[in-house]
């Protein structure tokens, strides 16, 4: 089961949530290492549900299957990220490899400088995605906290938490559960299947005894 981590390689919050146009959210502004445009990595595998280009190309991403959150939940995270400056290249049913840099900071919206605007809710997407607060500004459904969400690694350099209290994992451990997670798929009928592997992945094909 895969622990969805910390977006970014720099943990530096300018703006938390119920603050300023976060009022009525757990919205965060991450900033990355400086005021340059920095990578954000898919915090887990997952599918592009939905896309808004017509505010700040906000992209929704929910987990491909159940994730182990910080706080102990087990269920499905969704992620709204928004601000990315082209994202021309995304479409709604594309597949996010953990890990993937599929997104930017940038300044689409309004903003005052690059960052990416992060907000959790459990569970799958839920149609329209958000909702509008009673301070007039937008939050994702189910809203979670990210510190409840996401983990930080070893990759990851803190250099403003804004106080939240992320839990931290070491990578090796991470890779060690996540190599352990086996995908086991009984074929209904005779058919042809198309399987995805990572680098380095096998699989193997077993005849089962119906004796």
């Amino acid at each position: 089961m895969e622990k969805p981590l910390f977006p970014s390689k720099y943990l530096r919050i300018t703006q938390g949530y119920d603050e300023g146009t976060h009022a009525g959210s757990y919205a965060i502004d991450n900033a990355g290492k400086d005021s340059s445009i920095s990578d954000v990595y898919a915090p887990f595998t997952g599918i592009i549900k939905k896309i808004y280009a017509n505010d700040a190309n906000e992209v929704w991403l929910e987990s491909v299957d159940k994730v182990e959150y910080p706080d102990g939940t087990v269920d499905y995270l969704t992620i709204l990220f928004a601000h990315d400056n082209d994202v021309s290249d995304l479409f709604v049913g594309k597949r996010i490899e953990k890990g993937e840099v599929f997104y930017h900071e940038g300044r689409k919206g309004n903003v005052t400088g690059n960052h990416c605007h992060i907000e959790c809710g459990r569970g799958k997407f839920v149609n329209p995605g958000w909702k509008e607060t009673t301070s007039g500004y937008w939050s994702i459904l189910n809203k979670k906290r990210p510190e409840e969400c996401l983990w930080l690694d070893d990759s990851i350099q803190v250099l403003d938490s804004h106080q939240y209290s992320f839990k931290k994992i070491s990578t090796e451990i991470v890779d060690k559960e996540e190599k352990k997670m086996e995908q086991i798929f009984i074929a209904p009928k005779t058919d042809l299947y198309g399987v995805y592997l990572k680098k380095d992945q096998k699989i193997s094909i077993e005849k089962l005894s119906h004796d």
